[in-house]
């Protein structure tokens, strides 16, 4: 087997879950490691929304039942909304999570074009809550999430790429370390993504990088989900992030090219997230996510 048809078949075992809701699901299962004493009484921190309004693949009650569980646990008020953005919506939220939205159109067709998943009306009201104060936390995985929220996104100076992002070697999650493009910002001493993609930043913003991809990087842009040949067009990724922090006037946002790391499913038999063998300070590092949004 040559080094490219090994590359290709890595990739397509990565990517098997890639189609529509194919194989992944909450880890019910997972019990949170621990992380140090609660940040708050139980019930009385901040109160944390997550957004299923909008088609969204991962749900406090769903695939982010492990991210809700844990924040729970730290004190956090967790809540799902099925409510569309506006100022009313937006008005009593310490935190609101967006994690892989869809436009309804690539509900069940992962192909381009990919719509936006929110509004001109959405996007401005989420923008102008955040400017006054407001804490977001914005999620988009790998094609099609990045092109619906890519609108949401550039109202922060951040563009996505609507791919796939690989670290130089596709042979599975990529663990980020400090001198590996881990910062020293993130208060932990590794953490481990699974696949996603890859953004960079507006010249001009004022950004924390956490997550950073590595020399040999690369991105891959399909037509349709999962659909990985050695035709697939392909760019570099060196340098762009996947994950970063950034103030936006008042409030702040916490933006991050992949989903899984902040919870625990299984893809198949596979573990991926939190419950990964290599993610074991993934749960402490969603904590100080939610700690830096939350700081006055």
């Amino acid at each position: 087997m040559g080094t490219a048809t090994r590359m290709l078949s890595a990739l397509l075992l990565l990517t098997a879950c890639a189609a529509p809701g194919r194989g992944q699901r909450a880890d019910l299962e997972f019990a949170l490691p621990g992380t140090g004493p609660a940040a708050f009484a139980l019930g009385a921190g901040p109160r944390v929304v997550v957004d299923e309004a909008h088609h969204n693949f991962h749900t406090a009650g769903g695939r982010y039942a492990a991210f809700a569980a844990l924040l729970r646990r730290d004190g956090y008020r967790v809540e799902p909304s099925v409510m569309q953005f506006s100022a009313a919506a937006l008005d009593d939220v310490d935190v609101l999570v967006v994690a892989n939205a869809l436009g309804e159109v690539n509900v069940s067709n992962w192909s381009r074009p990919v719509a936006s998943a929110f509004s001109p009306a959405e996007v401005a009201a989420v923008e102008t809550w955040v400017r006054g104060g407001g804490r977001l936390l914005l999620v988009a995985d790998h094609m099609p999430m990045p092109g619906a929220a890519a609108e949401l996104a550039a109202a922060f100076g951040v563009r996505f790429h609507d791919g796939y992002a690989f670290g130089s070697k596709a042979r599975g999650p990529l663990t980020f370390r400090p001198g590996a493009g881990l910062a020293e910002a993130a208060g932990v001493p590794h953490v481990t993504t699974f696949t996603g993609q890859a953004f960079d930043l507006e010249p001009g913003v004022a950004a924390t990088p956490l997550l950073t991809f590595s020399e040999g990087a690369y991105q891959l842009f399909p037509d349709r989900a999962g659909r990985l040949d050695e035709a697939t067009p392909r760019a570099d990724a060196a340098g762009l992030h996947q994950g970063a922090l950034l103030r936006h006037g008042r409030g702040r946002v916490a933006v991050f090219g992949e989903a899984a790391a902040f919870t625990a499913q299984r893809s198949g038999d596979r573990p991926m997230g939190m419950n990964h063998p290599s993610a074991t300070h993934n749960a402490r590092f969603a904590l100080n996510v939610l700690a830096w949004l939350v700081e006055r």
